[in-house]
């Protein structure tokens, strides 16, 4: 009877450090997951400031409309058909503009185009201490579009679309925002200027109570895997709380049981906004525990979900943004 006892004890005690280790280990990789999530959005978090010192900056143009449109200047840019006329890489201190339906108000838009002509240099200042920027852009309400770098904008742009029709603009208005303040567009989409899947913060710009345009920086989704998740040895993929898959490793969409997912760039003409196709949503994966996942880290709020044993990943656990709508989430593999 003793030995019994001595034997069930000895058991407890080796489960019970088991259930310790466990737990400890969990809580080191939670703890590293709080690591990439905070350098994420530590970086981030720059981007709103540089991105509120340009709508100062901005402002202030617009308050000086009257006495920056006396000067004699030159404009620098000449258009043809709407579009300015210089290419990409000839002058890389330029943006590419484009003043949509040209045949209203041209000559108010081109006074719109000589009074922000200052911002170039502004960008290029953004561009250049911020490698993980691809692009800094102005879309007014009067339809003028200004992005740098300079882009081949007439192979990808057609004159006929509504800039305020896009959520790179419709976002940042009266309605969507009305604090007027900085806003992280939750959903990766498109660039029409064919820089792929990205990321985008923007801010509205006003002049006294009439939005005058919106300007956003944006960080591709290319970058933000390579920068933040190629460097780490584990699996982890990027997700917004519905569940769409912003960003991941190769081999971590494989063990969820996913096609591969590609950095889709559309090189033909944009007319509308293109979201990440909804095939790479956890909740219509093919594998019913991935959708189970899904629900405990989403709907339930649960931070860690065991998977059974006949599927490849042992466990998942996760990590919110506070910065963006998204979610963190680390596979554990099976061991090889």
């Amino acid at each position: 009877m003793t030995l019994r006892i001595l034997f069930f004890s000895i058991v407890s005690i080796l489960l019970y450090s088991c259930a310790q280790e466990a737990d400890l280990k969990e809580r080191r990789n939670r703890s590293k997951l709080k690591g990439v999530v905070s350098e994420i959005e530590a970086e981030l978090a720059l981007l709103e400031k540089e991105i509120i010192s340009i709508k100062e900056y901005y402002t202030f143009l617009i308050a000086n409309k009257d006495s920056i449109l006396k000067t004699k200047k030159p404009n620098k840019y000449h258009f043809v058909n709407g579009y300015s006329n210089n290419l990409p890489g000839t002058d890389t201190s330029l943006s590419s503009i484009v003043i949509l339906h040209s045949e209203k108000n041209y000559s108010e838009k081109l006074s719109e185009v000589y009074l922000t002509n200052s911002l170039d240099s502004v960008f290029g200042h953004i561009l250049d201490r911020y490698s993980f920027v691809s692009q800094i852009y102005s879309n007014s309400s009067n339809q003028v579009s200004r992005v740098f770098p300079a882009y081949d904008a007439i192979a990808l742009v057609t004159e006929e679309i509504d800039l305020t029709s896009y959520n790179f603009f419709y976002l940042g208005n009266h309605i969507n925002n009305p604090s007027r303040g900085s806003v992280w567009i939750p959903d990766v989409y498109v660039d029409p200027a064919g820089r792929g899947w990205i990321l985008s913060v923007i801010q509205p710009i006003y002049d006294k109570d009439s939005l005058f345009a919106v300007i956003g920086m944006d960080i591709t989704v290319e970058e933000i895997i390579s920068r933040y998740l190629k460097k780490q040895k584990e699996n982890y993929l990027i997700v917004t709380k519905t569940g769409d898959i912003v960003a991941a490793n190769p081999d971590t969409i494989e063990l969820l049981s996913f096609s591969p997912l590609r950095n889709y760039i559309y090189r033909n003409t944009i007319r509308k906004d293109r979201y990440r196709i909804s095939d790479f949503n956890l909740y219509k994966s093919k594998n019913p525990e991935v959708r189970e996942m899904a629900d405990k880290l989403f709907l339930k709020d649960e931070n860690y979900f065991a998977f059974n044993d006949d599927f490849s990943p042992i466990s998942a656990q996760k990590v919110s943004f506070d910065l963006l709508d998204w979610i963190l989430i680390e596979i554990i593999p099976s061991n090889p």
